[in-house]
């Protein structure tokens, strides 16, 4: 299954970022190379979301990743949710409908 993790960022993030980028990115390559987490990065024009992919059985990952991420624990993101998403056309779907 696919699931969705979407950050509601602060009006200040692109300003604030930088201190905790390099340790948001490393918790995100880790999340890559465990197979969880298949695509992330921010909305832009105006960026005020981001949205990241993840992959399993479960939204155990997601939450844990935001749980865990610099930058909900510092502030940047103002709300976070996950939420289940059915994918049906693309190579990657985890439920095919031709």
């Amino acid at each position: 299954m696919h699931y969705l993790l979407t950050y509601d960022l602060v009006p200040d993030y692109l300003e604030r970022r930088g201190e905790y980028r390099d340790a948001h990115l490393k918790l995100a390559w880790a999340a890559v190379e465990r197979g969880e987490l298949m695509l992330a990065g921010a909305l832009t024009d105006p960026v005020d979301t981001a949205v990241l992919l993840f992959k399993g059985d479960t939204p155990q990952a997601a939450q844990a990743f935001a749980q865990a991420d610099p930058y909900v624990r510092a502030g940047l993101v103002a709300r976070w949710r996950v939420r289940e998403w059915t994918t049906v056309v693309g190579e990657g779907a985890t439920t095919p409908i031709r």
